[in-house]
């Protein structure tokens, strides 16, 4: 995993760091033994959206406004340090200017101070959550959160769906735009990913990716590394993409209705699908049906495990979870276990040691965190934490036993009792 620009914590950003592996390092895992079950505590919140771990003891929420936005004006952010137990705020920013509305992203950078990118403005923060400096972004778009690349430089893209999307490179000491923003070849929704010092991008219909130029000092667009993904097919754009350092995995059929939830809300009449792209050869891809259900849906990653060899995918509109078993050159996946009437639509998150993978399950109206052996797919641990909405955000690793799972309406620690 490279993620040289961030502190170095057990999860300072978003999915675990820039590779989007969502893998727990240097934490305890749940481990549930005999006797042994899940427990949570939870508060309601405005619209959460992830969690991250500083020094020890120390959690960060991010949330915003939405209200706002139903009626074209600008909404905010806000970020607090919790108590790791009782979810209480502890510290708490103002209300940090935003725009237009999507859920931002919020990293721990390696200088120690926290990033937030939401609606068009970056924001720096110290520990304490206040304001340390403020760059308003370039489009008046919601920005789709950002990566740190291993140089310290931070990467921002607009969401866009009809026009070219832009990346701004962006100096976390200073503030200021790093040259002139640099045109996508094409509009763009999912999040950025990056390893080291080079950046991908999910296009509405390819994949194609920067690398950082240190005589020039500015992205280069790698002309000789892109995959249409698209190609004829009936198939929608593809959302965030996972870099285990050999390929690029991503799922498409990403345009979706979600209100409440994904179940039900595909808009393409096509499966949605698993995506692999090589990235030493774009050439080298292949394509898999997820389970093969018309009106297939997403709005996030599938998982990796590089050390077992698995990918666990899914489709949210159709209540389908699928794990497979893929060869040293991940040619070929064999399925290994398959889960249906399953209501998982949010990041994951996986503890490498124990092979302990979280996923959610939204049934009867509610949320539930689960705890599947990614190895079997069998189920380990349940509790239903509630909330209104199903999950399509960012869960994180607590300091002990324990998680954090977020979604729209509230923020739930699930723990070992």
């Amino acid at each position: 995993m490279s993620s040289a620009g961030y502190l170095a914590t057990p999860w300072p950003g978003e999915d675990g760091g820039p590779e989007r592996l969502q893998a727990v390092r240097a934490s305890a895992c749940p481990g549930l033994r005999d006797g042994e079950k899940l427990g949570f505590t939870s508060r309601r919140t405005w619209l959460s959206t992830m969690t991250l771990l500083g020094a020890p003891g120390e959690v960060y929420l991010l949330t915003h406004s939405a209200l706002r936005a139903r009626l074209g004006l600008p909404t905010s952010a806000r970020v607090e340090r919790i108590d790791p137990l009782s979810l209480k705020p502890l510290a708490r920013s103002p209300r940090l200017r935003g725009g237009p509305m999507w859920p931002g992203g919020m990293a721990l950078h390696r200088n120690g101070d926290l990033y937030v990118v939401y609606g068009r403005h970056l924001h720096r923060l110290d520990r304490a959550c206040q304001p340390r400096g403020l760059l308003q972004l370039p489009v008046n778009e919601p920005y789709n959160s950002f990566v740190i690349l291993d140089n310290g430089l931070i990467v921002a893209k607009n969401l866009s769906e009809t026009t070219p999307a832009r990346l701004s490179v962006i100096d976390a000491e200073t503030l200021r735009l790093v040259g002139a923003d640099l045109p996508c070849p094409e509009p763009s929704i999912a999040r950025l990913s990056a390893s080291g010092n080079t950046v991908y991008v999910v296009g509405v219909r390819s994949i194609f990716r920067y690398q950082w130029d240190e005589v020039a000092h500015r992205l280069v667009q790698d002309e000789g590394w892109r995959f249409d993904y698209i190609g004829s097919s009936g198939q929608s754009y593809g959302w965030d993409v996972v870099l285990d350092g050999k390929n690029a995995w991503f799922m498409d059929n990403g345009k979706h209705r979600y209100f409440v939830k994904m179940i039900g809300n595909g808009v393409s009449r096509t499966p949605n699908r698993l995506i692999r792209v090589s990235l030493s050869d774009a050439g080298d891809h292949q394509t898999l049906e997820v389970c093969g259900a018309a009106g297939g849906s997403i709005t996030n990653p599938p998982l990796i495990d590089p050390a077992r060899r698995i990918v666990v995918g899914y489709d949210s509109a159709n209540r389908h979870l699928q794990a497979w078993r893929f060869n040293p050159d991940a040619r070929a996946l064999t399925p290994l276990w398959h889960k249906s009437a399953f209501g998982c639509a949010s990041h994951l998150l996986l503890y490498p040691d124990s092979g302990e993978l979280v996923v959610n399950d939204y049934r009867r109206g509610g949320e539930e965190v689960v705890l599947l052996d990614i190895e079997s797919g069998a189920e380990t641990g349940r509790v239903r934490v509630g909330g209104f909405n199903q999950g399509v955000v960012f869960p994180s690793p607590g300091w002990g036993r324990d998680l954090y799972w977020c979604s729209m309406d509230r923020l739930a620690r699930v723990f070992v009792q």
